[in-house]
């Protein structure tokens, strides 16, 4: 019996907000695409959502399409007619170029949003009200919290990269006893691995099996307790590994939720 696991995950903004950050992460100039290279990247993301069988909105394949249509028209040959025609008109219409308008129109947009959100957030901290005896919650007040600067994106180029790598590790014969585990009891399981431990794993170790549905399972229970606050993703640099660990401030709480 096959499982099928559909899920929407809200932090996906749309493609324009995918290409925007494969165009950040890779430090590409936004008015100089290299086509093929970020096509092939945005492919590799659309087949990582496939391989978790996550509802994919359509917008996500139109934009696909279009950076494949791109991709050809820029890969096609030109006869010598067309070359000289175009040393005539001096500028050939580049086919990247309403591409490059839209990124330009979103990144400005989102830019003033996130400007609008953080003076939200620092008026938020505004108060009329006098300054109270705080000294009773310095200890609380003296636990660090860790940002948590680890996108989706980044979860789901991490999961690519365990794709592969599991597939290039995986025996030539192999026999797996099929097996269901529900998110809930893989997200326990987790969680006593990380406070087990009490040290901050690799997000590849908590992979150590080649079954499919196991790493789908173990990939969304992932993301569920990064969204219940339950677990503390980090990562030193671009490309670098990511490390999961307990976020030992919400155990009590998070161990009542689940």
């Amino acid at each position: 019996m096959n499982v099928q696991y559909n899920v929407k995950i809200d932090a996906f903004e749309g493609p324009l907000d995918l290409l925007l950050h494969l165009i950040n992460r890779y430090e590409i100039d936004i008015y100089n695409i290299p086509v093929s290279e970020i096509t092939d990247q945005y492919m590799e993301y659309i087949h990582a959502m496939q391989e978790l069988q996550l509802d994919i909105a359509s917008e996500y394949l139109v934009m696909a399409a279009t950076l494949l249509a791109i991709k050809s028209k820029m890969l096609l040959p030109k006869h010598e007619e067309e070359l000289l025609d175009e040393e005539i008109s001096d500028l050939a219409e580049d086919p990247r170029e309403e591409l490059m308008h839209r990124l330009l129109e979103y990144k400005k947009y989102k830019e003033a949003a996130h400007e609008l959100k953080k003076r939200e957030e620092d008026r938020s901290l505004l108060f009329t009200k006098p300054p109270s005896d705080m000294s009773a919650y310095a200890s609380e007040l003296e636990i660090e919290k860790r940002p948590l600067d680890v996108t989706v994106y980044d979860m789901l180029g991490a999961l690519s990269k365990l794709l592969r790598r599991k597939k290039l590790q995986k025996p030539l014969h192999t026999k797996v006893a099929r097996q269901e585990i529900p998110i809930e009891r893989r997200m326990e399981e987790i969680l006593e691995e990380l406070q087990k431990t009490k040290t901050r794993k690799s997000f590849f170790d908590l992979f150590p099996y080649y079954d499919r549905e196991h790493i789908v399972v173990t990939f969304l229970a992932i993301l569920e307790l990064m969204k219940k606050d339950l677990i503390i993703i980090e990562q030193e640099r671009n490309f670098a590994d990511i490390f999961i660990a307990s976020n030992e401030r919400m155990e009590h709480h998070g161990n009542e939720r689940l």
